[in-house]
């Protein structure tokens, strides 16, 4: 590892050892791009069980691509032998850096900040793969608020090639710039935005989702006559229920709420049928059920569920 002296500490130009906190759909797919940019990467769940099941499918994307001749197998190898489990955040204590994906809760995410604070070497980096929440509210409980930094990857990650980067209001450049080094060297395009709720992606993608929620609440359309408006009139890959339901009706519903507590303005007010499916544990695909209904939790789409 290179460092050079920034001020009183030591900041890494390379980052070679990454430790992904989370090892969910968002965790395993980073760990997943990271091995294969070639980092030692060390996947972290509060459970053995959680950070194996997130190892598991990763062997199952690389099998894929091993199957449809995209990877070899000896690339399949060496990319899963560059992946060690983790149960201790302790573990982050010889890290040049880590990126937190745990659930998309303020307070989870303060705790952990907190944590690897501690535990982490000086010169580390410490990134949140949060879709919404306020990078510099993040770095306020660390005493590294230069090196805190928000790398938003897109899912699934290792087929979407956008990531933001956000930075903190006292983020530094060398920060940033190592940041979008490391996310070029993923073979992803890094753009760079500022530190507000929702940050683009997000500020743009989930007021339609929750306007096509509220068409569905309303009684303008179905779910599917929703979705195939958007899909066959205006060219989305995916409707807007459907990608909902793979999202996470309870993640959109935090995003929604982020927006709608940082700004204030009525036009980001969740929409009540949102509201009604999350507490009723309709959750999407994965739970079997959303606005649309799946052969199984994480499987395939039966028909709608309303």
């Amino acid at each position: 590892m290179r460092n050079h002296r920034k001020g009183v500490n030591h900041l890494t130009d390379k980052v070679e050892k990454l430790i992904v906190i989370g090892a969910g759909q968002m965790g395993n797919g980073i760990a997943q791009v990271a091995a294969q940019a070639g980092l030692q990467v060390i996947l972290n769940d509060i459970k053995e069980e959680y950070a194996q099941r997130g190892l598991h499918n990763i062997l199952r994307n690389l099998q894929r691509n091993v199957e449809k001749g995209r990877i070899t197998e000896q690339e399949r190898d060496r990319v899963m032998g560059q992946i060690r489990l983790s149960s201790s955040l302790t573990d982050a204590g010889d890290a040049d850096m880590a990126i937190e994906a745990a659930t998309e809760n303020m307070n989870i995410k303060r705790q952990v900040f907190q944590q690897l604070d501690q535990i982490l070497p000086a010169h580390a980096i410490l990134a949140t793969n949060t879709s919404s929440l306020p990078i510099t509210e993040l770095a306020s409980v660390t005493k590294r608020a230069s090196q805190v930094i928000g790398m938003h990857f897109m899912n699934p990650v290792p087929i979407m090639k956008l990531v933001e980067i956000i930075r903190g209001l006292a983020t530094s450049n060398e920060v940033y710039q190592t940041v979008h080094d490391l996310a070029v060297s993923m073979d992803k395009v890094a753009v760079e935005v500022n530190d507000f709720p929702g940050f683009v992606s997000n500020r743009v993608l989930l007021p339609m989702i929750n306007e096509a929620i509220y068409c569905v609440y309303e009684g303008v359309a179905s779910p599917e006559s929703v979705d195939q408006v958007m899909h066959l009139g205006m060219n989305h890959p995916m409707g807007p229920l459907a990608l909902a339901d793979f999202i996470g009706l309870d993640t959109c519903l935090a995003i929604m709420e982020v927006l709608y507590e940082g700004f204030g303005d009525s036009k980001y007010r969740p929409c009540p049928l949102l509201r009604k499916y999350v507490k009723a544990g309709w959750l999407g695909r994965k739970t079997g059920r959303g606005f649309y209904l799946y052969d199984q939790p994480g499987g395939n789409k039966v028909n709608e569920a309303r």
